[in-house]
């Protein structure tokens, strides 16, 4: 696992330092390239009992595309703050807008042996329940919640396919907030798989976290 080590430290040693961030990891790649870019790193802390996520957002341009490097240890309901300030900072900006530029998380594609990205700049967090949508929750052990219907992640395709189309209903995507960041992408990996159209399915672009 040589490759995976480069890829989580290299930038670090080039600064003369040593930093574990420890990237999820997943067995595709939605997005293998991504050019004019600005990195951002979430380090996994810790202070006492407490687990603390530090934001290193020194080279983030505004006009550029953005890499999310976020430590998979780091529960969502510490992550998500964080990630919602920075698109709200990048969404506001006025003089140095620029409106091709995207926001990406990273990881480690353990088949292809490469760095991958998957898009986020859509998405608009929420820190709530949604109120009377058809709720998709993902939980911790591997199991979404449709309702009052569980399912493990691995038969969740199938299950869809047994919903009806009807677009007068609206499904919404919610997380556990105690979900680590790498099951969380792990999760957002599948739902870029699965085979069907979000229309289709009248999915909006919020993301529930509670």
């Amino acid at each position: 696992m040589k490759y995976f080590s480069l890829i989580v430290l290299f930038t670090f040693l080039s600064c003369g330092n040593k930093e574990d961030l420890l990237l999820p990891k997943a067995n595709t790649t939605i997005v293998k390239n991504v050019d004019d870019l600005s990195p951002i790193y979430f380090f996994f802390r810790t202070k006492g009992k407490d687990t603390l996520a530090e934001v290193n957002r020194k080279n983030s341009i505004i006009s550029t595309n953005w890499i999310l490097n976020i430590d998979k240890r780091l529960p969502l309901r510490i992550v998500i703050p964080e990630i919602m300030k920075l698109q709200d900072k990048k969404r506001t900006e006025k003089v140095h807008k620029n409106e091709k530029a995207q926001n990406y998380y990273s990881y480690a594609d353990t088949i292809g042996k490469n760095l991958a990205f998957i898009p986020f700049t859509n998405v608009y967090y929420k820190l709530e329940k949604p109120k009377s949508e058809i709720v998709v929750f993902f939980m911790k052990n591997n199991e979404v919640q449709v309702n009052n219907v569980i399912v493990k992640k691995e038969k969740f395709q199938d299950y869809l396919n047994t919903l009806p189309s009807d677009k007068s209903n609206k499904y919404v995507f919610c997380f556990a907030k105690e979900l680590s960041f790498g099951s969380y992408l792990q999760y957002e990996i599948l739902i870029q798989s699965l085979k069907f159209s979000m229309s289709e399915f009248n999915v909006g672009n919020e993301e529930f976290v509670y």
